[in-house]
């Protein structure tokens, strides 16, 4: 069926048809017992073989959404009902800002990816906050990444994380600090060991004490001696973990580099970034010696791929093009052919796969 309706949603232009998909999302959002009903239908069955225990928290299953999906925390437990076993909501900035002009996201179909210079819209720190207190989470686990603001300079970056993180650090399961969109101004430039440092103590500030993981987003244009500095900076400082990876500013892993360069500035996710996301994942996680959790993200389209991230080290893993592309069902098919490799493979449970690979 999806296949019918995403050959429609493909005929619009791709962010309206995220809005249109998005209405429903939201509406199933507020409505528990309808939830009920799509949860009974599309996800599956809870498997104590895909629980997750990192962060100090209990994951049904290894599977959730990146950010960029649900950007104001409008439809997180609507996601939850098709069988992901965490969402993180945002880019939150601690501004509303409406982000870059459109068009700003694009799909590059024979490549199984989506190009976007979105630019952090979203409604704010304050508004996201509210819908979190409104909708708390129901059966899922519930991540908050938090972002700078366009509007302010990099010297104030610290004071921007810790406006945001005050007001959604105690809403959240987790917070990620995400310094490497490529779609904000000078934005990666924190990602450097000494400025990233100073947004950590920030965030750690405004949270006051509370136990709240976190955890940093990093990107896979990082040289891989940067990937092993922000690693032991986080295992030094003591924080959580690594999400590895944003989206990627390279073409040169796309079948028609010339057409994707044709469109503009943005960064590319999907398929073409598989390959360098898990190689992170996998960096992080041995220079880390398992002191940090990694969730991959990154090309994550089908059970293999996810098998590949766990293998190379990810304790979780995220979806966002590849749900894009294989629609509601796609938890449900990645989860069971999880359950069904581990049968072949005699693996007895998922954890156990974490960095084997």
């Amino acid at each position: 069926m999806y296949p019918l309706a995403r050959r429609a949603l493909f005929s619009l232009d791709a962010e309206r048809a995220h809005e249109l998909v998005g209405l429903g999302l939201r509406a199933l959002h507020r409505a528990p017992a309808l939830r009920a009903l799509v949860r009974a239908a599309v996800a599956p069955p809870p498997d104590p073989r895909l629980a997750v225990r990192c962060l100090g928290l209990s994951f049904a299953n290894p599977l959730g959404v990146a950010a960029g999906f649900d950007k104001d925390a409008v439809m997180y437990n609507a996601l939850g009902a098709l069988g992901f076993g965490a969402v993180e909501v945002g880019t939150v900035t601690a501004l509303a800002q409406p982000g870059n002009p459109r068009p700003r996201l694009f799909r590059l179909p024979d490549d199984g990816a989506l190009l976007n210079r979105m630019g952090f819209n979203n409604a704010g720190a304050e508004a996201a906050a509210r819908s979190i207190e409104a909708h708390r989470p129901r059966g899922l686990v519930l991540g908050v990444n938090l972002g700078k603001s366009k509007a302010a300079p990099l010297e104030l970056a610290r004071d921007d994380y810790r406006e945001s993180a005050a007001r959604l650090g105690p809403l959240a399961d987790y917070l990620v600090i995400n310094v490497s969109s490529p779609n904000t101004p000078g934005l990666r430039a924190l990602q450097s060991v000494e400025a990233l440092e100073g947004v950590i103590t920030a965030v750690r500030e405004a949270l006051a004490g509370r136990d709240v993981p976190l955890l940093v987003k990093i990107a896979p244009d990082l040289a891989d001696e940067d990937v092993d500095a922000v690693a032991d900076l986080a295992v030094s400082l003591g924080i959580a973990g690594v999400v590895a990876t944003n989206t990627t500013v390279r073409r040169d892993g796309l079948r028609d580099p010339e057409a994707a360069r044709a469109l503009g500035d943005g960064g590319v996710s999907g398929a073409p970034v598989r390959a360098r996301a898990t190689a992170v994942v996998r960096r992080v996680h041995r220079r880390a010696r398992g002191r940090l959790t990694v969730i991959g993200v990154g090309g994550v389209r089908d059970a293999n791929d996810a098998w590949e991230k766990i293998a190379a080290g990810a304790s979780l893993v995220q979806v966002y093009t590849g749900f894009v592309y294989e629609g509601p069902g796609a938890a449900r098919r990645i989860l069971e052919g999880l359950v069904t490799r581990m049968e072949r493979e005699g693996v007895p449970e998922l954890s156990s796969l974490v960095g084997a690979g």
